[in-house]
């Protein structure tokens, strides 16, 4: 955003000052100036608050900040992406899901995600499918950013045993789920088959937390050809209630990695 960049030129900081001040890189700086990348609400309101901008400014600029990352998503990608989930996962700070057929959307390999397609969608051009790869692997760069998502996913030991694509494919898949977790942002809990029923049995679930206390949490329900967003705070509360009772009744995370492990092992 080029007004980011004429205001902390007249607050006198460098760069690479504001970089030290608010704890980041100076490439996040200078990619958010010259809008190689989107530019959450929290680092917009970090960068006027250090540049001494009055508050009237801030709401504005932070506005725009929110609708310009809405923008560039939808128009990029508005044939394959036809609700607004992925300009909300792109504001939030936090991803909390569940699933319990599919793994997570920001943990899929390539191959899965062009599998998955193909079986859901058998009517999808190449040229969709390949778009759509390019949409999931835009979402996944969410969580290597200098300032990154953190997610928390539980998935259901179904999820990993499903052949999608095949044993290769999932071994891939599986692999990948691995690495993942080896980032400091990322948890993932396995429900076993062994502990039974679960809370989340009704159907997988994204609760989105974002930065800005005034933004509520959102949970996301998808469908087939649609999706649900609950916003009230009973709702809200609810699916956080399950969501806790689901990380308690799963495996911890080094557990759930020994059983990925073993499973993988399996699709040799």
């Amino acid at each position: 955003m080029n007004e980011l960049r004429r205001l902390r030129e007249s607050a006198g900081l460098t760069i690479e000052e504001v970089a030290e001040k608010l704890e980041c890189s100076a490439s996040k700086i200078s990619r958010i100036e010259t809008g190689r990348v989107g530019v959450g609400p929290r680092d917009v309101r970090d960068m006027l608050a250090l540049y001494g901008v009055d508050s009237a400014q801030v709401d504005e600029l932070v506005q725009l900040a929110r609708e310009a990352r809405r923008k560039a998503w939808w128009t990029a990608y508005g044939d394959v992406v036809p609700g607004p989930y992925v300009g909300l996962e792109a504001e939030a700070e936090s991803v909390r899901t569940y699933q319990g057929l599919l793994i997570p959307g920001l943990l899929q390999s390539e191959g899965y995600i062009r599998a998955l397609i193909r079986q859901v969608r058998s009517d999808v051009s190449e040229e969709e499918i390949n778009r759509r790869v390019q949409v999931r692997a835009a979402r996944q760069a969410l969580l290597v950013e200098d300032d990154p998502l953190t997610l928390w996913a539980v998935v259901d030991e179904a999820a990993l045993r499903r052949l999608v694509g095949g044993r290769a494919v999932m071994r891939e898949q599986l692999d990948r789920l691995r690495e993942a977790v080896t980032l400091p942002n990322v948890t993932l809990q396995v429900a076993p088959f062994s502990a039974g029923g679960h809370a989340g049995m009704d159907g997988p679930f994204v609760i989105l937390g974002f930065p800005e206390h005034r933004d509520p949490d959102v949970v996301y329900i998808e469908s087939t050809r649609s999706g649900v967003y609950l916003e009230h705070s009973e709702d809200v509360q609810r699916y956080a209630s399950m969501f806790e009772q689901l990380t308690a009744s799963a495996l911890p995370p080094d557990q759930s990695d020994a059983l990925i492990a073993a499973i993988a092992r399996d699709m040799s």
